[in-house]
């Protein structure tokens, strides 16, 4: 098969969800390219992008201005030039008969790839976000393909809360086929408006023999080291992992905290720290590439994930961060959000807690410390899970029979195109 990924950006080491996907895909002898609005930082990427020389299939596609007039002004240099390449084509993308907001405000215009010669079976949007932009694609240089979507946390929390719950309508008639990673986005997403029959959820799969099974002991030299990984936004209520460890540091000094992650809110986590006197054993060591990430995650005893509901209304899936973890046999402390409860089995991996309550983190961690004999069973069994639940190769396998079963049945009845009157074509 021959499948084209609709990205926002590519490289980031952030999404190896998607990463996963692509290399599993080029595994199983399938041809993927990549197809991004940017590019991701190129100093520091994961090394199966080398490896796959993934940057070779990846492409670029021309940024559409958000300001109306720079995209209008822009957009008549655009249409000269493919007019003189492709001039059918053209004439299409500016078919506002047809395509209605889509045509008019230049979106199919700027997705338009003149002469094009690719001819893909599937258009796998990669976040919902990016559906838009899919949408775009097919119509304009892949009309025969199916059309798919998977939905993945902020396209589905806060982004519906700022663009309106009618946003992925005409997504919904004109998709082909709909995945969520967790069933609490399933339901999100029927509730929104999609048929539950062209749905269902595939989780964000592990190659776990990447990420080697050590049972955990409590440290000859009694210094405790316990880790988060994540973005420095507010969905990760690092805040309240930092303000939980200054509260254990007061009983129990032998406490080392590793924070592995950048992002904007660095400065007020410093400042944190140090209002808390915690300096000398909070640490923001700053984004690490998979290798490094493992090599911390081996010198650690305990891991947090205090993810929150942002105030835009930002939510987790089961993060990929404590799957890590979990398949490293670390007992693990996270909150009772979004798709997290789908992963960690309450008392039995780790501890579930309330929401932005620093003082529950204080009270498991402190319990674990005091404890060191459940960290065995505890790490034990999160292993277990993820290998039972989201091991790579058979959700890579059931994508591939996912499209395959798309291709073999009878094309969808016929549907009028919707007219795309919302906020992202504006």
């Amino acid at each position: 098969m021959k499948i084209a990924f609709i990205v926002g950006t590519f490289p980031t080491l952030s999404e190896t969800f998607i990463l996963n996907q692509i290399t599993g895909l080029v595994d199983r002898g399938h041809e993927v390219d990549i197809y991004a609005d940017r590019s991701g930082d190129l100093s520091k990427v994961h090394e199966d992008v080398l490896n796959y020389r993934l940057l070779d299939q990846t492409y670029y596609l021309p940024e559409i201005p958000a300001n109306l007039l720079w995209r209008a002004i822009k957009g008549v240099g655009r249409s000269i030039s493919c007019l003189t390449q492709a001039p059918r084509a053209t004439l299409k993308s500016l078919n506002f008969l047809k395509y209605g907001k889509q045509a008019l405000s230049l979106w199919l215009l700027y997705t338009l790839i003149p002469n094009f010669e690719k001819d893909y079976d599937i258009v796998h949007c990669q976040f919902g976000t990016v559906s838009f932009r899919g949408m775009a694609f097919r119509a304009m240089n892949s009309p025969q393909a199916k059309l798919i979507t998977i939905f993945r946390g902020h396209d589905i929390s806060n982004f519906v809360q700022e663009q309106g719950e009618d946003i992925y309508d005409p997504l919904f008639k004109n998709g082909d086929y709909f995945l969520a990673n967790c069933e609490f986005f399933k339901r999100r997403v029927v509730e929104l408006g999609c048929r539950p029959g062209k749905i269902r959820v595939h989780g964000s799969g592990l190659d776990y023999s990447r990420f080697p099974l050590q049972v955990r002991q409590f440290p000859q030299d009694g210094v405790v080291r316990v880790a988060t990984t994540g973005r420095l936004v507010e969905k990760k209520g690092i805040e309240y992992g930092i303000r939980a460890v200054a509260q254990v540091l007061k009983h129990y000094p032998n406490l080392e905290y590793v924070i592995i992650g950048e992002g904007p809110l660095r400065s007020q986590f410093e400042q944190l720290i140090q209002s808390l006197g915690a300096e000398g054993s909070i640490q923001l060591v700053g984004q690490k590439s998979q290798a490094e990430l493992i090599a911390l995650l081996e010198t650690s005893h305990l891991f947090i994930a205090p993810s929150v509901t942002a105030a835009d209304g930002n939510q987790d899936a089961p993060v990929n961060v404590l799957k890590e973890a979990m398949a490293m046999g670390l007992p693990v402390i996270s909150t009772l959000h979004g798709g997290i409860p789908e992963l960690v089995e309450e008392g039995v991996s780790g501890y579930l807690v309330s929401e932005r309550d620093a003082g529950a983190i204080t009270a498991r961690l402190v319990e674990l410390i005091e404890h060191p004999e459940r960290w065995p069973e505890m790490g034990r069994a999160g292993r277990a899970f993820i290998e039972k639940n989201y091991d790579l190769n058979r959700l890579n396998d059931a994508l591939v029979s996912l499209y395959e079963s798309l291709l073999q049945s009878d094309p969808p009845a016929s549907q009028p195109e919707a007219s795309l009157s919302l906020s992202p074509f504006s």
